[in-house]
């Protein structure tokens, strides 16, 4: 059924996230108490709702979003080309600036989005952080009243699930098992608060998320059993 499908009509993406405010002190009140409500679960005795908050950034509700890094497939000439670019900055227009995105090259029935566990995160994570920012939901993340098979997301963890919702595989591993050579990443998703709120080194994090794009995209190729791209191939727009 993959093989159906038109690499150029798949958008993959990938977004990195960091809590909404840089210390746990910085909340009013209602929100800490918020927090130390919604977070009691995961930190159990262990820590604090303080000592927790860096982790804030995988909850929509307590995070933010700090860059969306997108690839796609054109022909050029002969040769099938993967093109990467990054929105990033200030929450709110990096969000427009992705919807626009979807809706003047992405909105028709036939695009796909596609992201490693984007089912759990990445997709329902932007729309969240939409709606908190007042943007009304582009088509391809509205899900009210779509049918299953009507919903345009693609997932590559979940391609590799074959029906088994047990089971979780991380990115890197997949590219490991799939025989895709992992460019050496500067950082790693537990450091990236650290270094938007610490170092205040964006770059770093966008180098990082758009490695992520081009080894899900990999890893899709590999899931069709299709040649990888080369070096050559991949171009930053």
């Amino acid at each position: 059924m993959l093989h159906k499908l038109n690499l150029e009509h798949i958008l993959f993406l990938d977004i990195e996230t960091v809590p909404e405010k840089e210390q746990f002190q910085e909340l009013d009140d209602a929100k800490q108490e918020l927090w130390e409500q919604k977070s009691k679960y995961q930190r159990k005795e262990e820590f604090t709702a303080e000592e927790f908050y860096d982790r804030a950034g995988i909850w929509a509700e307590f995070g933010k979003v700090i860059c969306i890094s997108v690839g796609y497939f054109k022909m050029q000439g002969e040769t099938l080309q993967f093109r990467v670019t990054t929105f990033h900055g200030d929450e709110s227009k990096l969000l427009k600036d992705f919807k626009n995105l979807l809706n003047g090259h992405f909105s028709e029935a036939k695009h796909l989005l596609c992201a490693h566990n984007g089912k759990e995160f990445d997709f329902p994570y932007i729309a969240r952080r939409m709606i908190i920012n007042g943007i009304s939901l582009p088509w391809k993340l509205d899900l009210f009243g779509k049918k299953p098979w009507e919903v345009p997301h693609l997932d590559t963890m979940d391609l590799w699930k074959f029906g088994d919702y047990k089971h979780y595989t991380s990115l890197k591993l997949m590219a490991n098992i799939l025989g895709i050579s992992s460019p050496k990443e500067d950082i790693d998703g537990s450091m990236v608060r650290d270094v938007f709120y610490e170092e205040k080194n964006l770059d770093r994090i966008i180098k990082y998320c758009e490695l992520d794009v081009v080894t899900t995209a990999q890893v899709f190729l590999r899931l069709r059993n299709e040649p990888l791209l080369e070096d050559y191939q991949i171009r930053k727009v």
